[in-house]
């Protein structure tokens, strides 16, 4: 058993489309990326981590709440997409793209945003829980993991959204904070500074 799905997995889904996952055109697509971005607790990120990032399209609404963005992909020609786009929208000097895979070493810069959006399930559970027991320790804080995922089972992955989120949610010194899930999707987000509601980060009396 491997412990991922290999690159080469991602490169046919890319030969036979530009957007294998029509995440530029699917009102699901759109609908899931708007409760991401609503659910993250602070206005303001310094520098988010986004591994598999795609064509960018999420890449792209970080942008919008990020000084800095460093998103990674394992096939060229989604960091080719990626590029393409950011630089049509003359964003691309603020996206560091990188290839590699969710369980590479994390890039040793300080991130406050961690965006695993749709990456999780490529990994066997028992990888995904050794990523994050090695990276989750290692980050600043306070820092923010978002994770959105499809929840229906799919033969070729190694687990649903579900058992992803909760590996996730079992790492120590993520606290909880909220989450949304219907019958597609998952999304919960996590941090590591104790777990205060917005309200009461933000100083909102009665909190």
């Amino acid at each position: 058993m491997t412990s991922r799905l290999p690159d080469g997995f991602f490169d046919r889904m890319y030969a036979h489309a530009a957007d294998p996952w029509q995440l530029e055109s699917r009102w699901y697509e759109k609908r899931k990326y708007d409760i991401t971005m609503a659910l993250l607790p602070y206005p303001r990120y310094r520098h988010a981590f986004e591994p598999g990032c795609s064509i960018g399209v999420l890449t792209e609404r970080l942008v919008a709440r990020c000084d800095h963005v460093t998103s990674s992909d394992v096939a060229v020609a989604a960091l080719d997409a990626a590029h393409r786009r950011l630089s049509d929208r003359r964003i691309r000097h603020r996206v560091t793209l990188l290839r590699g895979s969710l369980d590479d070493p994390w890039p040793t810069t300080p991130f406050d945003l961690i965006v695993l959006s749709e990456v999780c399930y490529y990994l066997q559970p028992a990888t995904l829980r050794a990523v994050l027991d090695r990276e989750v320790p290692r980050l600043g804080h306070p820092t923010t993991v978002v994770a959105a995922h499809w929840r229906h089972d799919v033969e070729e992955y190694p687990m649903n959204g579900d058992h992803a989120n909760d590996v996730i949610g079992a790492t120590e010194g993520l606290h909880h904070l909220g989450g949304y899930r219907d019958a597609d999707v998952v999304i919960d987000v996590f941090d590591n500074a104790g777990g205060a509601s917005v309200a009461a980060r933000t100083g909102v009396p009665g909190s």
